[in-house]
């Protein structure tokens, strides 16, 4: 298994789509910041077939410091998720 970093995105969405490697960073980036800003409204982002961006409710809790095994708060919080859509589900069987 590899990963793929930024760079290597960037260029493969070029060689998909025809743009320019500076084209492509450009609209990565746009979407990136299009998905941030729209998810610290609390709203979604849903691509049909490949997912939804969102946000969720994380409650207080207890939780413990593994290393000591002490008991520490943890705040409530509003984190990013991200559920899959089906045809990507499919294709990563």
């Amino acid at each position: 298994t590899t990963n793929m970093n930024k760079s290597e995105l960037i260029e493969a969405m070029a060689e998909k789509s025809g743009l320019t490697k500076k084209d492509t960073a450009l609209a990565l980036e746009a979407f990136t910041e299009t998905v941030t800003e729209t998810l610290s409204k609390k709203d979604t982002v849903a691509l049909i077939g490949f997912g939804t961006f969102s946000t969720s409710e994380r409650a207080a809790r207890d939780g413990r410091n593994p290393s000591t095994g002490a008991v520490i708060k943890i705040q409530a919080s509003t984190v990013a998720k991200f559920k899959v859509g089906a045809k990507l589900k499919e294709a990563v069987k």
